[in-house]
């Protein structure tokens, strides 16, 4: 019998929540100490709304672009490129666990790897939530207006959170396949600007190119930012979006989501029998 498998070692391991919550702790703790990280992030979307706003606000004339001009249709797509951003850098804290060893003291104690990753995910995502909320807040102060009321935020924030648990996840796999920070950043950039330019993020499908369109029908960044969208103007709620199409969006993001978890633990347990 080993000394984990003594009954009074056994009877005192925390529940999967409560390891979870600990995880979570450590790692809001050092997000609460470095937090001119989180803050610095926001300059991003501020500079996309302002800059592009301004400069585009022609386009709002366009009907594709519907009643809330540039800046209403727009907001929705920056709202979507901050999670995405910020989730593609999740994996990074993952990389100086593993170089500090920190990784390697929790993989020896009795703690549950999903609970690991879970941790660390919320972690992200009250992250990603509260970017979210400054980063509509910005977009009203730029003129943008809701339509859809408070459920249509809520749908929004939904979509945003789980495209952010779709990248967080994979960035936090990548970093535990490739255990490199070079590797990691070259790979996320790879992703995030064809992710987003190969979207609507900022352009309506109709005014895309023909293979444009194609491919950003499969872009989970699309998924999100359509059913972001139609929450924030209305048209999720009086009938005119397609309900069909943003459903199927919103249960491909929550498939991915799921799979990108999945991907994330069986990392970890790859890293850990790697050792």
């Amino acid at each position: 019998m080993t000394a984990l498998d003594h009954p009074s070692v056994r009877t005192a391991r925390a529940s999967w929540a409560g390891q979870t919550g600990q995880v979570f702790r450590r790692w809001i703790v050092g997000t609460w100490r470095q937090v001119w990280g989180p803050a610095m992030s926001l300059l991003q979307p501020v500079i996309w709304i302002v800059l592009f706003g301004q400069v585009y606000s022609a386009l709002g004339e366009l009907p594709a672009f519907g009643d809330g001009g540039y800046i209403g249709y727009l907001v929705p797509g920056v709202l979507m490129m901050t999670v995405l951003y910020s989730g593609a850098w999740a994996g990074t804290g993952y990389i100086d666990d593993i170089r500090s060893g920190v990784m390697d003291q929790l993989l020896s104690a009795p703690l549950s790897r999903s609970a690991i990753v879970t941790g660390q995910l919320l972690q992200q995502l009250v992250i990603n939530a509260l970017q979210s909320a400054v980063v509509l807040g910005i977009g009203a102060l730029a003129g943008a207006r809701y339509p859809g009321g408070p459920g249509g935020v809520l749908v929004a924030l939904l979509a945003a959170t789980l495209l952010a648990i779709v990248f967080c996840c994979a960035s936090s796999a990548v970093a535990f396949m490739t255990r490199n920070q070079v590797a990691l950043i070259g790979l996320s950039q790879l992703i995030v600007l064809p992710a987003t330019f190969l979207s609507t993020t900022m352009m309506p499908a109709s005014l895309l190119p023909g293979w444009v369109q194609s491919v950003a029908l499969w872009n989970p960044m699309t998924w999100a930012v359509e059913l972001g969208r139609a929450g924030l103007d209305g048209t999720l709620w009086d009938g005119s979006a397609d309900a069909a199409a943003l459903a199927a969006h919103g249960a491909a993001l929550l498939a991915l989501a799921a799979l990108a978890f999945a991907w994330t633990v069986r990392s970890i347990r790859a890293y850990q029998r790697s050792l």
